[in-house]
């Protein structure tokens, strides 16, 4: 890469997955150079992780994987673990999320790494965090991030519900943005200390944090219940309703003061006003059961598309409930560059979630394959066509 903020930093991709691989994605989005490390042969586990069944093309992988170069090494082997050794001298950041004890096993671990390179930002991902009783353990976002952290549990209505499961990557991509900003606020102390170190999150903290807003209620002692269904919701008017053609949007008025009269208005409700059960704030709580009800009869008259016209127009926030199909032909979503072109043209993929003033972000290219630039990067390390034969012979290189 040679345009973007990050031009001349170099990141050693050696993670699996979503989480550690998608935060160097983050950062060759504005310009890094990012070298993906797999092993020979069939590469990273996350490549045979198809989004839908029976199809052969890596939708997932060309989304986490993309700007990257492949090398294709053998950690295991001594030659191989010297190959990344001298990579390091000139590397600025390191992203791992392999478990602990294999880390250790590598040679790889941040203690490791560092007498290598003390100026190397050495990013960790793990489940648990590096220390405690759980620190080894294994765990993936739907484990760690949504399951342990009350989060798959607070979205049921009833505690007879049956928890709801994640979608892949929900707690993966948070916790990959989580690492870059660790990632770069380390970046900012060696630019100003000169000292490299270790910048980690973890899952399970990241999934905290996403629930922070019911833990912190808990912390202070406060009793957090399940969350009613939409027809016990206490507030009616930040609820979710049906239209005429089956269609769902979630209705979020927060200001009722300012709101209240221009919505009942938009929706020839004006009666209501004059109704003494929804007179106050306080009286539109306690019979919030009759006011969804009869809401639910106003919404069911007119389809979605007439709605969104007539609740833009009052200046209600609302938002339709899409469908993945409608989420990835948003042409808000393309024109604020959440969706953007593939550098060649064939499609579009999935930007990251932010940008700055001034910086465009890399065109993003086209996933590697398993060690498809594993002689460009030794070269560039200064490798020479013999040293590059020979690893090739023991095995240990791949290309």
């Amino acid at each position: 890469m040679s345009d973007g903020i990050f031009s001349g930093v170099r990141v050693i991709d050696c993670a699996s997955w979503i989480a550690g691989p998608a935060a160097a994605t983050i950062m060759s989005d504005f310009g890094a150079e990012v070298i993906k490390l797999e092993p020979p042969g069939a590469g990273d586990p996350w490549r045979a992780s198809p989004a839908v069944p029976g199809k052969v093309t890596d939708y997932w992988w060309q989304l986490t994987s993309r700007n990257k170069r492949s090398l294709a090494i053998d950690l295991k082997a001594p030659e191989g673990l010297a190959v990344l050794y001298r990579l390091l001298a000139k590397t600025d950041v390191f992203v791992t999320n392999f478990p602990l004890p294999v880390r250790e096993r590598l040679k790889i671990a941040a203690a490791d790494l560092l007498k290598v390179n003390p100026r190397l930002i050495y990013g960790s991902i793990t489940a648990y965090g590096e220390v405690g009783e759980e620190a080894a353990r294994t765990g993936f976002d739907a484990t760690a991030y949504w399951a342990r952290t009350g989060l798959m549990d607070m979205v049921r209505a009833t505690t007879e519900t049956e928890p709801v499961r994640s979608m892949p990557g929900m707690g993966d991509h948070p916790t990959a943005t989580a690492l870059y900003a660790a990632i770069v606020t380390a970046l900012y102390r060696r630019e100003r200390t000169g000292r490299g170190g270790v910048a980690q999150t973890s899952l399970m903290q990241n999934g905290l944090w996403a629930n922070g807003c019911y833990v912190q209620n808990r912390l202070f002692g406060e009793h957090v219940a399940h969350r009613p269904p939409r027809t016990g919701t206490p507030n009616a008017l930040a609820n979710h309703y049906r239209c005429r053609d089956g269609r769902w949007f979630l209705m979020a008025m927060h200001n009722e003061v300012r709101q209240l009269a221009g919505f009942l208005k938009a929706v020839e409700a004006e009666h209501l006003v004059q109704d003494p059960r929804f007179a106050t704030l306080q009286l539109r709580r306690e019979n919030h059961k009759a006011l969804t009800e009869i809401l639910d009869g106003i919404f069911a008259k007119r389809d979605l598309a007439e709605w969104r016209t007539l609740l833009e127009r009052a200046g209600v926030t609302f938002g339709p409930v899409y469908s993945v199909d409608e989420a990835a032909d948003d042409e808000q979503a393309r024109r604020i560059g959440a969706l953007v072109p593939f550098a060649d043209g064939a499609g579009l993929t999935v930007s990251s979630p932010f940008h700055l003033d001034g910086a465009t972000k890399v065109a993003p290219a086209r996933a590697p394959t398993v060690g498809q630039h594993s002689e460009a990067v030794l070269s560039d390390a200064g490798y020479s066509a013999d040293e590059i034969a020979k690893l090739k012979t023991l095995g240990v290189l791949q290309n």
